[in-house]
């Protein structure tokens, strides 16, 4: 596994559960807006020191007491070859797993799902499907993301789903559509933009939804979803 990053403790990742954050390196998509731009751009990445497995295992194996589980997140960890097994000594530990993702190999999230290696998926949801090339600036088969949207809400564990909100990308018409594409899931939450830190510099320029916007887009995603919160 390629881990760009860990996080000891985390009280507000994985809901309900005190845990541990493990980052990989690397994601196949190219959001503009992304917060975590030395783990994604190629340029920036060959540069981040890699954490080794040993040092990650070691630390969990210590802790059993007193973590209940671990996030992995990214980057997206679905592209790691060696996320299957590396997970399966997670769970050998005990430890509650939470994956982060955004969506695009269901056919990973099938064989999570199916041979009971997570215990909760959140799902980034970027957009209108018709947009969704333009937002993550990579050509991407939406069919794929509509797979795993179905996987997820199929799958008898935990959930949600979370979409980051700017209006370059998101307007009331859209908010309708993915309401649509993930009618009848348990939870959605809107996330605000914040231009601090971003991969493309450019959208440190764009502005953020006033909480007005954000509050109507939760109304209309009440039409779809059954709990609807917006997170800071």
């Amino acid at each position: 596994m390629r881990i760009s990053g860990f996080q000891k403790l985390t009280l507000l990742d994985y809901p309900n559960q005190i845990a541990a954050i493990i980052f990989t390196l690397g994601c196949n998509f190219r959001c503009g807006y992304c917060h975590n731009p030395e783990f994604v751009d190629p340029k920036l990445t060959k540069n981040v020191p890699l954490i080794p497995e040993e040092e990650i295992f070691k630390f969990l194996e210590n802790r059993k007491k007193l973590l209940d589980g671990v996030v992995i997140s990214g980057g997206e960890p679905t592209i790691q070859p060696d996320l299957i097994p590396f997970i399966k000594k997670i769970k050998a530990l005990n430890y509650l797993v939470k994956l982060d993702t955004n969506g695009s190999n269901p056919h990973i999230l099938e064989q999570l799902i199916k041979n009971k290696l997570i215990d909760f998926i959140a799902m980034d949801i970027k957009g209108n499907l018709k947009k969704y090339s333009e937002i993550v600036n990579v050509k991407i088969d939406t069919k794929l993301i509509k797979q795993s949207i179905e996987l997820i809400k199929k799958s008898g564990i935990d959930y949600e789903f979370r979409m980051t909100t700017l209006p370059l990308h998101h307007n009331e018409e859209d908010i309708k559509n993915i309401g649509e594409l993930i009618k009848n899931c348990n939870n959605f939450y809107i996330q605000n933009f914040r231009c601090h830190r971003t991969l493309n510099p450019k959208y440190q320029k764009e502005k953020s939804f006033q909480n007005a916007n954000l509050q109507k887009f939760a109304e209309i995603m009440k039409n779809y979803v059954k709990i609807v919160q917006i997170r800071d």
